[in-house]
């Protein structure tokens, strides 16, 4: 009978299909998986160890490979990527937490000095194969030094590629493709996703990674909802207010398409010039402020390659150009489906 029971019960979890996993255990499982692969791979940072990182995204690191593969540092954001910086030169893939965005800016001399610079000042001949992650942008409640976007500081760094996931799988994906990146790749998570769940096969996303070991698959978009009348391109944060602005739209007769860039550098002109000559209208959503952002850059590649497919000017609807507010007013600066919504509205449509 317990046998009986016990296949009743394989085939019922077999056919309710993958658990959910949440956005964080993603992260969790990516870098451990990729310490399990290569005995180079190593985490360090403030309270990654013990404590298991203030989001807890390195729990259970320490315990499973020791304080040699996953250990606490002093407080000293620029000491840690620096440290890092020293052991990627020699062979090894650290993997370094910033607590918080607006934390790493002490560490922004050595990134942007040296961490950039390295490939390019050894003509090639030194690898760099180092992530830094950095918990970003607001929607938990925080104080302006919790919720910073600064995504923009390391786009404009030549020498450093820039992800930021959206999605569990992405997580997953984005992350182990980071660590096994000979560049180095500052690696943007979104804080209000880490508690997004999905229905993953974690196992299966292995599978996959694993399978495509060396080949460069960074700096793909995605079309994560076809659409024919107009485009809203974001990534990170963006993307959840972006899909249910086009779940809205969609109500409405408008069929918008939601392309999420996924990495930020590279950038993927491709999918995006596709998309855009497709439906001729665009709104660029980003949570970071608009002036001289990620999102004016968008806009300028965008009219540059498209401009004789649009049917109108391209909007933006971003963070404002103010620092990141108490958390009773965030509802108002981040960027939300009505303010999305209103954007699509004056995109010129033909009654």
């Amino acid at each position: 009978m317990s046998t009986v029971a016990e296949a009743a019960a394989a085939r019922a979890a077999a056919s309710a299909g993958p658990e959910p996993v949440t956005f964080a255990k993603a992260l969790t499982t990516a870098m451990a998986d990729a310490m399990r692969a290569d005995d180079g791979v190593i985490v360090f940072g403030e309270d990654v160890a013990k404590l298991g990182g203030v989001f807890r995204i390195t729990d259970g690191l320490m315990a499973e490979f020791g304080e040699q593969r996953c250990f606490d540092t002093p407080l000293a954001e620029s000491g840690i990527v620096g440290m890092a910086l020293g052991m990627a030169m020699n062979g090894m893939r650290p993997i370094v937490e910033m607590q918080f965005d607006a934390f790493a800016y002490p560490a922004f001399e050595q990134i942007a000095s040296h961490v950039a610079k390295m490939h390019n000042r050894t003509r090639g001949r030194v690898k760099l194969p180092m992530v830094i992650r950095v918990p970003y942008a607001g929607g938990i409640g925080g104080v302006e030094h919790h919720c910073d976007s600064s995504e923009a500081y390391y786009a404009h760094t030549p020498g450093l590629k820039v992800f930021t996931p959206s999605s569990v799988a992405d997580a997953y994906r984005l992350l182990r493709e980071a660590i096994a990146s000979d560049d180095p790749v500052v690696f943007m998570e979104p804080k209000k996703l880490y508690w997004s769940k999905e229905a993953v096969d974690l196992a299966a996303l292995r599978e996959e990674v694993e399978a495509k070991a060396g080949q460069k698959a960074e700096g793909r978009a995605a079309v994560v909802r076809p659409g024919t009348d107009a485009t809203l391109i974001a990534y990170g944060p963006a993307i959840p207010p972006a899909l249910a602005a086009a779940e809205a739209a969609a109500e409405e007769g408008r069929s918008v398409e939601v392309v999420d860039l996924r990495t930020i550098v590279p950038f993927d002109d491709e999918t995006v010039s596709a998309s855009v000559r497709k439906t001729g209208r665009v709104v660029v959503v980003a949570e970071a402020q608009g002036f001289a952002s990620v999102a004016s850059e968008i806009v300028a590649r965008v009219q540059e390659r498209c401009f004789h497919s649009l049917a109108a000017p391209v909007r933006r609807v971003t963070g404002f150009d103010i620092p990141f507010p108490p958390p009773k007013l965030e509802h108002w600066y981040l960027p939300s489906a009505d303010r999305i919504l209103d954007a699509l509205d004056d995109l010129q449509w033909e009654d």
